[in-house]
């Protein structure tokens, strides 16, 4: 079911994703070649708590980590850890934050805390490593235009499809292709909610978009073929082993168009 959220809700969410934001901002800046990634995970983490938030991906379907780190082909889910970032690597950095922590999964107590319930807010950015090939840098831009584009599409009677049609278009005109087995989804109450929002598609699909909904919106690019899978570690990555850049924003339908939640 797809949830209209209130005006306090989607305050709790402002503030949670201006939290979400400025962590994204301070884990971008220290990467760096020769940098393993779960530094950025110890940073992220660090800033999240400091901030009187709980980061939403640590625990989440066994997730190891506050900050999902993937590099080159990955695509998502990447996991932080001993591994070295090199000089041309492009990063996805994909965080999500709950704010208030209520809800936080970490109370054993029945009906959690007493406290106000939380809210969830999901992004994502791809930085480069040091001096990056062309191809590398031109599909990073790219992927943060897609959401510029898909983001100016959302207001109240739009529908979905014209978020997915505006990323594939856009895409497609640069020589990349759009993964189309990972979506974009509803966020929220949840930190993954109703409806899954596809990055392709026609402008005359999908649902009707409503006053106080709020939508996690992530095109996932890539420079090759857009077909995904699993390798052993759960991480998704590219088929053909070409580069992917993967971009995100939380969104909240206002009356005359959206609010991005997830901003500094």
């Amino acid at each position: 079911m797809v949830t209209i959220k209130t005006e306090k809700e989607i305050a709790k969410m402002r503030a949670g994703g201006k939290i979400l934001a400025q962590t994204l901002q301070a884990v971008a800046k220290i990467v760096k070649p020769g940098l393993k990634t779960e530094k950025l995970n110890d940073l992220a983490t660090e800033i999240i708590l400091q901030a009187g938030a709980m980061p939403a991906f640590l625990g989440y379907d066994g997730f190891p980590a506050s900050i999902c780190v993937s590099i080159n082909d990955e695509v998502v889910h990447g996991v932080p850890g001993e591994i070295k970032l090199k000089e041309g690597d492009i990063v996805g950095l994909d965080l999500g934050v709950l704010f208030p922590p209520e809800n936080c999964r970490a109370c054993s107590m029945v009906g959690g805390c007493g406290s106000e319930p939380g809210m969830f807010t999901d992004a994502a950015i791809t930085v480069l490593v040091g001096k990056v090939k062309p191809e590398a840098e031109r599909l990073v831009k790219a992927a943060k235009k897609s959401l510029d584009l898909a983001i100016a599409q959302i207001k109240p009677g739009a529908r979905l499809g014209e978020i997915g049609f505006a990323i594939q278009q856009y895409a497609e005109a640069e020589g990349f292709a759009v993964v189309k087995e990972l979506v974009g989804h509803g966020v929220g109450h949840e930190l993954h909610e109703e409806p899954q929002v596809l990055n392709y598609g026609s402008k005359k699909e999908g649902l009707i978009l409503k006053q106080g909904m709020t939508l996690a919106i992530e095109p996932m690019l890539t420079s090759g073929d857009w077909q995904v899978k699993r390798n052993k570690s759960g991480v998704y990555v590219t088929k053909d082993g070409s580069l992917s850049s993967h971009f995100e924003h939380t969104v909240a339908v206002t009356e005359k168009g959206c609010e991005i939640l997830t901003e500094a």
